[in-house]
């Protein structure tokens, strides 16, 4: 499907180095360096209520990172998924009374356009679900034959069994359940229970088990295939996206640090089911924003969106730097606030760095420190602190300034 347009990225004389990242399994840095192209996935959105900040501070960190990876001189290949079709979605539709196609539509496209004034990077490829029901129920199929799936008797369909993963008989040299969250099975159990899971469905040989494929009910949309009428579950949707367009191994699998677990756990359990291989080096997560004292969710209405904050005249570079104050990791609460001393720092960036300063400070020295903290992973407010010092001086070639803060931090 289409993505969005993509912004200019200037050119910046020299390079900068291979940023380090922390991964969440191994709970260090790790080097997310690549021979030559730099694969991304960063699992995408659920169309039905787009795009809360919530939404844009996660891709906006990934965002942060293809810049790093293209200043080092890095091609960069980024897959996003869409779940255009999964349980919150239909019953956001039902409950609207809006066709869950149209809604699905309809909020996709407002997100593509909140992604482009945002000048966030578009991914290469741009899979929604429905797009690839063929190639997710063949990898079910597969996942059958090599005894790592079983069907569990579903009376409420006319269609069929749902099918499960067996995350025990799935484990092995390259995957364990939790090989990827690095958490205990008692963190794992409580997770999986407000996350989508069904720990207690009968007939499933372990409370972890994930559905894989949703045999066909009435009143629900479903698809012809070798497992039976039906569709699919909502792990196993990223890892054959993901393996289809990036293949094994790639360089860095990205999203919200909600999705630890159980979704990037058993995406990579059923990706290394099916290739043999791990899905990614690192497994790299952002944190979680909060409004009103409470995470920002869909679920509990707290929303503050970006198209709002846009209608009211919001600069959107005053929206990226009010979310790259804060570190991609940390869990941060967003306030009104915010906006108002990103903006009037966007201010004294625009007049400092209008012209030329006589005896300023150098810009290519600070272009080089913002290289410096932005491949400690991705230090934004470190990389904003040695602007708003820049600005204070002015700098001896404001070009190569404004330049720098565009294309390393997406701000103009």
């Amino acid at each position: 499907m289409r993505a969005w347009s993509a912004p200019v990225v200037p050119q910046l004389p020299g390079s900068g180095t291979a940023p380090c990242l922390w991964d969440t399994p191994s709970a260090g840095l790790i080097e997310a360096s690549a021979e030559r192209t730099a694969r991304l996935y960063v699992c995408g959105i659920t169309p039905y209520d787009a795009t809360h900040l919530g939404h844009a501070s996660s891709y906006l960190a990934y965002d942060t990172l293809q810049r790093v990876w293209l200043d080092a001189g890095y091609e960069v290949h980024y897959a996003q998924n869409v779940t255009d079709v999964d349980d919150p979605l239909l019953e956001r539709a039902n409950a609207t009374g809006v066709d869950w196609v149209e809604l699905a539509a309809s909020q996709v496209e407002l997100f593509r356009s909140d992604m482009e004034r945002l000048s966030i990077l578009p991914p290469e490829d741009y899979v929604a679900v429905t797009e690839v029901i063929g190639p997710i129920a063949d990898a079910v199929a597969l996942l059958i034959e090599r005894g790592v799936a079983y069907t569990v008797d579903t009376p409420d369909s006319a269609a069929g069994d749902d099918v499960y993963f067996d995350v025990r008989a799935a484990a092995d040299d390259v995957w364990h359940l939790g090989a990827e969250s690095g958490l205990d099975e008692a963190t794992m159990a409580a997770f999986f229970a407000a996350r989508g899971g069904d720990p207690d469905r009968a007939g499933k040989r372990d409370a972890f088990d994930p559905l894989l494929w949703r045999a066909a009910r009435d009143g629900e949309p479903s698809w012809e295939s070798p497992v039976g009428q039906g569709r699919p579950g909502w792990h196993i949707e990223c890892s054959v996206i993901a393996l289809q367009h990036l293949g094994s191994d790639f360089t860095v699998q990205g999203g919200g640090s909600d999705l630890v677990f159980p979704h990037h756990d058993l995406s990579a359990g059923h990706a290394a089911a099916l290739s043999g291989r791990p899905l990614a080096k690192v497994f790299s997560h952002a944190g979680m924003v909060a409004y009103e004292g409470t995470k920002m969710s869909k679920s509990l209405g707290n929303l503050v969106l970006v198209s709002r904050l846009a209608a009211d005249g919001a600069d959107p570079s005053a929206i990226r730097l009010a979310i790259l104050a804060n570190h991609y990791r940390s869990d941060w609460e967003w306030h009104d606030e915010h906006l108002v001393l990103a903006d009037r720092r966007l201010g004294t960036w625009r007049s400092a760095f209008a012209t030329d300063a006589a005896g300023g400070a150098s810009a290519v020295e600070l272009l080089q420190a913002m290289r410096v903290r932005l491949a400690d992973d991705l230090d934004t407010p470190g990389a904003i602190a040695l602007v708003d010092a820049a600005a204070i001086t002015g700098v001896d070639d404001a070009d190569l300034a404004r330049s720098a803060v565009d294309a390393l931090l997406g701000v103009r």
